[in-house]
C-alpha cells in the first residue's frame, strides 16, 4: 500500500453511549512516519474498554474503541526499523517516547498519557478512520483502536512477537495482564516469602495472583465474592480465597497472616473494600491502587496520624508500571513456557460477536473476553 492510500477495513463503531457496537466498513488512512498498519487477529475486550463506552469519561462518538490488539503487519510507513510486513505483533498504550518519564523508561506515566491514549486522534488532532461516507470515526483509542479488523499503531508501541506465537491467546498482555502482573513485579516490587492480599478477581487481579505466585510470595490471598473465581485463583497459586460477602475480610486476613500482610492490591475500585484492605496492612506495607471508584475523586480511607505511624505507603499504578518493550517479552515467556496459564482466564469469542462478549464481561459470565478474527 503507498502512501497517502486508504485501506478499506471493518470495525466495531460505537455510535452512542451504552449501546450496542456495529460492524460496519470503514476507511482506514495509511500508516504515517513512523508508524506500521496491523492486521489485526484477535483484541482482548478490557474493563476500561466498557468505561469509555459509557461515555463519561469524555469519550467522542462515534468510536472505535479496543486496546488489547495482536495481529500481523500489513504495512510499514516511513521511518520505522525492525519491523517488517507479516510480523506477527502484540499491541499496547501509547507513549510520546520523549519527555522525561519516557525517557527513563517508565512510559506508563507518560507526561502526554492521557491525550494521547484517551482522545482518540493522532498527534495532528486528526482521526485516521473514515465511514465510507467520508464521516470521521473516533479511532487511535490507546493509540490502536483494535475493535477493527486494521489499525495504525505506532512502532514504539508494538512487540514483536515469536512467529509461532499464538497472538489469540497473547493480546491481553497488551493491559489487563500487564497491569495485574506489573503491579506485582513492577510497582510493589513484591518479594519472595512476603504476603499479599488482592482484592478483585477479575482478569487483572488474577494475573496478579499468577505474578505473586512467580514471585515467590506467601501467603497469597484473594478477596473476591463469586465462588468460581476463588477456586480460580487456588488453582492459579493463591494459597487463600475469602468470600468478603460471608465474613469480615480484614479479620480472616490478621487470622491467616497475624499482624496483617505487606502488600494490598485492590484491583475492584470497591470503596468498602478498599477501607476493608487498609485494615489488612501490616506496619510498613504497601497498598496499590488499580481498580478506579465510581467517584475518582474519592479520599483515601485513612488518617495520616496512623498513616505516619505505621509506615504506610500508598501508590497509584498504571500499566503496572510497565516498561512495554522489556516486560511484555517477559510476559511472553512466562505465558509460552506455561508458568503463567492464561488460557486458563481467557473465552473466545467471533469478532462479529463483540456485544455478546461485552454482555458477559459486564454480568461476569467470562473473565476475559478474546475476540477473534479468522486468520486463515
Amino acid at each position: 500500500m503507498n502512501k497517502g492510500q486508504s485501506m478499506h477495513a471493518i470495525a466495531a463503531i460505537l455510535h452512542e453511549p451504552n449501546t450496542d457496537f456495529s460492524i460496519e466498513p470503514i476507511e482506514l488512512d495509511a500508516p504515517t512516519s513512523g508508524q506500521v498498519m496491523v492486521k489485526i487477529s484477535a483484541v482482548g475486550v478490557c474493563h476500561t474498554d466498557l468505561i469509555f463506552a459509557t461515555g463519561k469519561m469524555g469519550t467522542p462518538f462515534p468510536v472505535i474503541l479496543g486496546h488489547e490488539g495482536a495481529g500481523r503487519i500489513a504495512s510499514v510507513g516511513p521511518d520505522v526499523e525492525g519491523l517488517s510486513v507479516g510480523d506477527k505483533v502484540l499491541l499496547t498504550f501509547e507513549n510520546c517516547g520523549d519527555c522525561p518519564n519516557c525517557a527513563s523508561h517508565d512510559p506508563a506515566y507518560c507526561h502526554n498519557y492521557r491525550p494521547l491514549n484517551f482522545s482518540c486522534l493522532d498527534a495532528q488532532g486528526c482521526t485516521p478512520a473514515h465511514s465510507e461516507g467520508g464521516t470521521d470515526i473516533a479511532a487511535r483509542f490507546f493509540g490502536q483502536s483494535s475493535f477493527a479488523s486494521h489499525a495504525n499503531v505506532n512502532a514504539r508501541n508494538v512487540i514483536k512477537l515469536p512467529a509461532d506465537a499464538d497472538e489469540a491467546l497473547l493480546s491481553p498482555l497488551g493491559c489487563g495482564v500487564q497491569t495485574g502482573a506489573g503491579a506485582v513485579m513492577r510497582s510493589l516490587r513484591a518479594k519472595a516469602g512476603s504476603s499479599i492480599t488482592v482484592i478483585g478477581g477479575g482478569a487483572v487481579g488474577l494475573s496478579a495472583v499468577m505474578a505473586a505466585k512467580i514471585v515467590g510470595c506467601s501467603p497469597i490471598i484473594l478477596v473476591e465474592p463469586n465462588k468460581v473465581r476463588r477456586d480460580l485463583a487456588k488453582e492459579l497459586g493463591a494459597t487463600h480465597a475469602i468470600d468478603p460477602m460471608a465474613s469480615d475480610a480484614a479479620e480472616d486476613i490478621h487470622k491467616i497472616s497475624p499482624g496483617g500482610v505487606q502488600y494490598v492490591l485492590d484491583t475492584s475500585g470497591n470503596l468498602g473494600a478498599i477501607e476493608s484492605g487498609v485494615k489488612m496492612m501490616a506496619p510498613k506495607a504497601m497498598f496499590g491502587f488499580i481498580g478506579i471508584p465510581t467517584d475518582r475523586l474519592s479520599p483515601l480511607p485513612v488518617s495520616i496520624g496512623p498513616m505516619i505511624g505505621a509506615g504506610y505507603t500508598f501508590k497509584g499504578i498504571m500499566a503496572g508500571d510497565s516498561d512495554p518493550q522489556t516486560f511484555l517479552p517477559e510476559l511472553v515467556y512466562l505465558v509460552t513456557s506455561g508458568k503463567m496459564p492464561l488460557e486458563k482466564l481467557v473465552t473466545y469469542y467471533p469478532f462479529d460477536q463483540i456485544n455478546d462478549a461485552i454482555k458477559d464481561s459486564h454480568s461476569g459470565g467470562c473473565i476475559k473476553a478474546v475476540l477473534r478474527f479468522d486468520t486463515k
